[in-house]
């Protein structure tokens, strides 16, 4: 291999500049193919031979310490008999798999996203947000069978192992050119091979959802489900998508976006629907639904924030475990975030922000001279609000817009609240909801401890007669209620429940 490469070395030196970059080109490629060669295993969902630079031992270790990580991010939800249902479909399914010897994993995490994702060797994770959405035991089936495509079709080992071959070959170019052909060449390989790279793995995102959406049908189909309850589930997260791009639009907010199986194709698709069609053959002729064991098993999940994050009713927003509450103006839409709460007002051009700091040093009045690097002729008043030491920078400007903001000290922490306009005028409009915001701040009491319940999945029989704009009036989830509860019970845009039917509600 030295003298090969010495050789080439040699001819390199020797010849034009595009024969210099023909010759690079190629020797990039000879390195890349022996990569490729040295690393090739059975593909156990189509029997051939797969360049992959991970073993399945490497496999399982990796998606094994990733576990950690996720189940800290996100945290596990806290019901041991949702979670055993869960993982018993989920085990069903991957029996039925081209990968049952695997240890797989099946576990709800404690997010309101609407999301459900795989890491290598077989960890499948599904939110409480998504099953919210999702009406029979067949869906929820639709949803883990994708994600178990994923893992068998060992779709995270492909990317890893595009990845690496893809930076091997930029950098084994990157060297050659620079070396042979100069800067300029350099820059131009590795650009080049930068775009492929990129096209190659964007270009899996299509390929992999159709291929994770035929398996899933099929595991579906194998286990005794519709397999076009793929189809189903398809259509519910779009419509989702659809109406939270509608609120995210009226929030000031960008939209949330499903990761996968919809992300790639409509639910119109042809080959989508080609590829799940290739399951009829596994399907049984009255195909399991489960709709109401579905539904009793998901009475009293948690529905939005968990309370252990801070929850939000109509304009207050409370955190049990830190134990404070502020109240924002009424018509203001407020958001949880993970390392802040933001209120934007009805035309988006007013935004307060709350922010937390470990350990504060001096007053809160020296805290907020420092944090905010205001000067002498800015006023910052020292005050006790509710108890609690505070002090408010009643007017300054940062970047030409004019704010104010209010610092509390409490169990250690400084509390920084902060109210903003676009221009003076419209700071102005709002300073006075913006004021009493910050002097909203309190600690919570034990009373409204204990009062702090993240809302909750019921059931009722629907009545004759019954109405969304009915079970809205009475809905603690605001303006949007009605779409809500069509969304969660399948029947968005516009149905209306049957006389008889069991449908979720929100309490």
């Amino acid at each position: 291999m030295e003298r090969q490469l010495r050789a080439a070395f040699f001819i390199v030196n020797e010849s034009n500049d595009a024969m210099q970059f023909s010759i690079a080109l190629r020797l990039t490629a000879l390195l890349v193919s022996l990569l490729l060669l040295s690393g090739c295993a059975v593909n156990p969902v189509t029997g051939r031979q797969n360049f992959t630079l991970m073993s399945e031992a490497k496999e399982v270790s990796t998606g094994r310490q990733a576990d950690a990580g996720i189940r800290k991010e996100y945290g596990v939800y806290n019901s041991p008999t949702l979670q055993s249902y869960v993982n018993k479909i989920g085990q069903k399914l991957a029996k039925k798999s081209h990968r049952p010897s695997l240890n797989y994993q099946f576990t709800v995490v404690d997010s309101p996203e609407v999301n459900a994702f795989a890491l290598p060797g077989g960890y499948v994770y599904i939110t409480r947000g998504i099953i919210s959405y999702l009406n029979s035991e067949a869906e929820l089936a639709a949803v883990l069978g994708h994600e178990i495509g994923h893992v068998t079709a060992r779709h995270g080992v492909q990317q890893y192992t595009a990845a690496t071959a893809a930076n091997v070959g930029t950098v084994v170019l990157g060297i050659l050119l620079s070396q042979y052909i100069g800067p300029a060449g350099s820059q131009l390989g590795q650009s080049a091979l930068s775009v492929m790279g990129n096209a190659i793995l964007s270009g899996y995102g299509r390929e992999h959802e159709l291929e994770a959406d035929r398996l899933g049908a099929e595991y579906l189909a194998r286990s005794g489900y519709d397999p076009q309850a793929m189809i189903k589930v398809i259509s519910i997260l779009k419509n989702q998508e659809l109406f939270d791009i509608e609120v995210a639009n009226q929030e000031g907010r960008e939209p949330r976006r499903y990761h996968g199986i919809f992300a790639s194709h409509p639910d119109n698709d042809t080959r989508l629907h080609e590829v799940i069609d290739e399951a009829k053959q596994f399907a049984l002729v009255n195909a399991a639904d489960n709709r109401a064991e579905f539904l009793h098993q998901t009475e009293g999940m948690a529905y939005g924030e968990s309370s252990a994050y801070g929850i939000i009713r109509e304009n207050t927003f409370q955190h049990g475990e830190l134990g404070f509450g502020v109240t924002f103006p009424p018509s203001w839409h407020i958001r949880n975030q993970q390392d802040k709460v933001q209120a934007t007002s009805p035309q988006g051009e007013a935004l307060m922000e709350l922010t937390l700091i470990d350990n504060p040093r001096g007053s809160p009045a020296d805290f907020a001279r420092q944090h905010f690097q205001v000067g002498a002729s800015d006023e910052v008043l020292a005050i006790n609000i509710k108890g609690l030491p505070a002090a408010i920078l009643t007017s300054a400007t940062h970047d030409g817009r004019p704010f104010m903001a209010g610092v509390f000290y409490y169990n250690g922490q400084a509390f920084i609240l902060t109210g903003v306009g676009a221009s003076l005028a419209i700071f102005d409009q709002h300073h006075a909801e913006i004021n009493d915001a910050i002097r909203s701040f309190h600690a919570l009491t034990a009373a409204e401890r204990r009062s702090i319940k993240p809302l909750a999945i019921r059931t009722i029989t629907a009545r004759k007669g019954l109405s969304y704009a009915e079970l809205a009036s009475q809905s603690p989830l605001g303006a949007n209620a009605a779409n809500y509860l069509r969304l969660i019970n399948g029947q968005y845009p516009d149905g209306e429940p049957v006389t008889g039917q069991i449908i979720k509600i929100i309490k």
